[in-house]
């Protein structure tokens, strides 16, 4: 198959709409169940790039989760712990597999992004991961090959129109692409840069330490970044994505996204939230939701007296300003990457109020000196890799 026949475009009035490979050539996908759309293709072929990067420069199982081109959670397959199980909620499944863990983390970074999502996986589906995906709403899943049982599972899903895609592994594309903008054919080189320890060896600040664990975070983050709408700022923690800032014009405010993700996701494991009475019965959805309402500044969105009761059992006390500080400030040693160099120290000054210990950018600004004077400010080690990771 060298070409396939879409329904539409990114709209429904785009027509016609179709992907294919040009000569003739075989498309590197098969079509396992399901009709996966213009956007649904987009998603799964940059996340399958995320995906096999981050597995070639880890070794370990990865896992994205994508939302209109850019991913909203993309994390490697290491254990979660009770907490971590508990707010992805996965704690009823017993014993996770590596892959299915690496979804659980990339699915549960960022909940309220990840709704309706395309999955990308690096190694091949197996069960414990396609019963994580049967539970969500998404739109579909890519990966180099399906268990029996996992395809059994994922064929089940939407009444059997659940989108799977396979694709093959051994694919290499040709190194230049191409688009097309206002009948404007663009041309370049595949970004081709291999993302590894050797890009964080530049560290500008006093503080030189940066560990094994952080350099993995690190290269997640600029990973992850290669494959987001730019401009785009990652936080990441612990093998995963924890708040990615994409798309956004000024980069202080890509940061101050990223931050309130990775807040968010720090203020889901706090005592008050883990123990919120929910009903009985809750949609997994209309749980999530309460708990963005509950840990956010619209609090009494979900709190007002006629609201609460369709969602909790008891009405829970507010979860203030001051105990929020208090908990994310027990929050530490995080990673945070940036797809081009900080103009400002305001960026840093955010980031460490989300607890950023280690930074990775370009460098190349004029006021490198002052970014570098607030990193030292903070006690964090910056390294500049030299390189930008633009994404279009």
């Amino acid at each position: 198959m060298s070409e396939l026949q879409l329904k539409y475009g990114c709209n429904p009035n785009q027509k016609p709409s179709r992907i294919f490979m040009k000569d003739n050539e075989e498309l590197p996908i098969k079509i396992l169940s399901g009709r996966p759309g213009y956007i649904n293709f987009l998603d799964a072929l940059n996340g399958w790039q995320l995906v096999k990067e981050l597995k070639a420069a880890t070794g370990l199982p990865a896992a994205a989760s994508f939302k209109h081109v850019s991913p909203a959670g993309a994390a490697v397959g290491l254990p979660l712990d009770d907490t971590l199980a508990k707010i992805y909620w996965v704690d009823d499944m017993g014993e996770l597999s590596p892959l299915a863990c690496a979804y659980a983390r990339a699915r549960g970074a960022d909940r309220m992004s990840s709704f309706g999502d395309f999955i990308s996986l690096s190694d091949v589906c197996d069960e414990d991961t396609a019963r994580i995906i049967k539970r969500e709403v998404s739109d579909g899943v890519i990966a180099p090959g399906y268990t029996a049982e996992a395809l059994e599972i994922l064929k089940s899903k939407k009444n059997g129109n659940y989108n799977v895609i396979e694709i093959d592994p051994a694919y290499v594309p040709d190194p230049l692409e191409r688009k097309q903008v206002y009948g404007v054919v663009f041309e370049q080189g595949r970004n081709e840069l291999k993302i590894d320890e050797t890009l964080l060896q530049n560290v500008v600040t006093a503080n030189k330490e940066i560990p094994e664990s952080a350099k993995i975070d690190l290269i997640i983050s600029l990973i992850t970044l290669k494959y987001t709408q730019s401009n785009s700022v990652c936080f990441a923690k612990d093998g995963q994505a924890i708040g990615i800032g994409a798309g956004q014009q000024s980069r202080v405010h890509c940061t101050r996204l990223a931050g309130n993700k990775a807040d968010n996701w720090f203020l889901r494991q706090s005592p008050k939230v883990l123990n919120l009475p929910f009903v009985d019965n809750i949609r997994r959805a209309d749980r999530d939701n309460a708990i963005d309402l509950y840990i956010g500044e619209d609090y009494m969105d979900v709190l007002a007296d006629g609201r609460w009761e369709s969602v909790f059992k008891v009405k829970p006390e507010i979860f203030t300003r001051e105990e929020k500080r208090e908990w994310l400030d027990q929050m530490t040693d995080v990673a945070l990457g940036s797809d081009a160099f900080f103009p400002f120290g305001d960026n840093i000054d955010r980031a460490y109020k989300s607890g950023v210990k280690y930074v990775a950018q370009p460098g190349g600004s004029v006021r490198d000196d002052q970014v570098i004077e607030t990193c030292d400010k903070y006690g964090m080690a910056m390294a500049f890799t030299g390189i930008r990771l633009f994404h279009h």
